[in-house]
């Protein structure tokens, strides 16, 4: 079941480590009363918005919904990911994520982000 409370940002970030401050919009996967899986929104530019994943697995329906929240509902050009994880990495590139760059002790001394970016003409769910 697709939630969107509070408890999918507190979720996230005790999984990636770090404190997710609104404002923020949320989407969560809910089992057995349990938050095992969920993106956090925020950053919003217009044409761009900040994601933030953790848990899973995710279906094919709440990655569409993740899809037609940012890109049909908010309407933006493109999303991005900042993750040192590689199996994070490999998802985004089969999500037709490219890579963009790296953030320098992002997620502190010696752990570098990689930065992915998914542009709306690449996005095939």
């Amino acid at each position: 079941m697709i939630v969107t409370d509070e408890r999918v940002a507190r979720f996230v970030g005790e999984r990636c480590e770090t404190i997710i401050c609104p404002p923020y919009t949320v989407m969560g996967i809910e089992r057995n009363g349990e938050i095992v899986a969920g993106v956090v929104f925020n950053n919003y530019t217009k044409n761009d918005i900040e994601v933030t994943v953790a848990g899973g697995p995710f279906t094919r329906g709440f990655i569409s919904a993740v899809g037609k929240y940012v890109f049909e509902q908010i309407g933006c050009l493109r999303m991005s990911i900042t993750t040192e994880k590689p199996e994070v990495i490999r998802i985004a590139h089969r999500l037709a994520a490219q890579t963009e760059g790296t953030k320098r002790n992002h997620f502190g001394k010696g752990r570098d982000g990689t930065v992915l970016g998914i542009l709306r003409e690449d996005w095939n769910y």
